[in-house]
């Protein structure tokens, strides 16, 4: 958080020296302000892991739009063709999320996905129902679902 803010402050101070109050100045002093955080990282405790989560936070928001997009074709084809194709059911998937914070990051991620819907948590917090559309293969929407979990946590951990 402390090299976020850090960033935005020069930001905003190129922003303030070259005179130009546009987006894209602004834009180019966030990379620059981004590039001599990850120079001076070594040398400075609290940013500590700051150069990482930024090429992290991009890959995840790629592979969900990616996801995105796939789940909301296969919706839309089989709305749009008279034969339904899916197969609906409830799975039990195992959570590797934790913390409060994660597992309703896991569950909203899941929900935001068309085609899934986060049910219920376990007693012990251990495992997520999630109602499918397309129960097809089981195994496969689990790990699909795993490896949407394993990259959210990448951005907490």
């Amino acid at each position: 958080m402390i090299g976020a803010v850090w960033n935005l402050l020069l930001g905003l101070a190129w922003v303030v020296l070259s005179g130009d109050f546009s987006g894209f100045n602004l834009l180019t002093g966030l990379v620059f302000g981004y590039l001599v955080l990850a120079l001076i990282e070594p040398q400075v405790a609290p940013l500590s892991g700051y150069s990482v989560r930024l090429p992290r936070m991009l890959k995840f928001v790629a592979f969900f739009l990616k996801e995105l997009i796939h789940a909301n074709w296969r919706v839309a084809f089989d709305i749009m063709t008279p034969p339904w194709h899916m197969r609906p059911g409830v799975i039990a998937m195992p959570l590797s999320a934790y913390t409060d914070l994660e597992i309703t990051f896991v569950a909203n991620l899941i929900s935001l996905t068309p085609g899934t819907l986060s049910l219920d948590l376990s007693d012990d917090r251990r495992v997520l129902y999630i109602h499918a559309m397309f129960l097809d293969d089981e195994e496969a929407l689990r790990s699909s679902l795993k490896e949407m979990e394993h990259r959210a946590l990448e951005l907490f951990r």
